[in-house]
């Protein structure tokens, strides 16, 4: 009977233990990432990526040095299937605190960048055709410890 109880308290201990064990946080939050999946037009990918490094870049490096971001990327690979996007756009800010208020600081970057709200929106017209924008996600970078 005190085997039983015994081994009856170890099971108990490891089940119990085991699950403190994985709910510990082995890892740290990290950056935060701005993703967006862009699906380019037929025979459009020279035209497109060269309209974002006049433009994406440009805005994108000026908010670098202003602290606005920490980096970008322009990511570009063969679509998985018809349906796919081939084109990836990825902002990377310090914490979900660095995007507060970052509207304003675009704005002011695109304006001195591209010029007034009449330049920007022929720039986005000039876009449609070139490409489909597929969406978007915010992430949390993973840290381990």
């Amino acid at each position: 009977m005190k085997t039983k109880f015994t081994l009856l308290i170890i099971a108990i201990t490891l089940a119990f233990g085991s699950t403190l064990f994985a709910q510990e946080k082995t890892y740290k939050e990290g950056s935060v990432w701005q993703v967006g999946f862009i699906k380019v037009s037929a025979n459009m990918t020279v035209e497109y990526l060269n309209n974002l490094k006049l433009n994406w870049k440009a805005t994108h490096d000026e908010a670098v040095k202003q602290g606005v971001i920490v980096s970008y990327k322009i990511l570009s690979g063969a679509a998985a299937n018809p349906e796919d996007w081939d084109i990836m756009l990825v902002t990377e800010y310090k914490n979900l605190a660095a995007m507060d208020g970052a509207d304003e600081k675009w704005l002011a970057i695109s304006k001195s960048i591209i010029g007034g709200e009449d330049a920007m929106k022929k720039l986005n017209e000039s876009r449609v055709s070139m490409r489909t924008v597929y969406g978007g996600k915010l992430l949390r970078e993973v840290v381990y410890k």
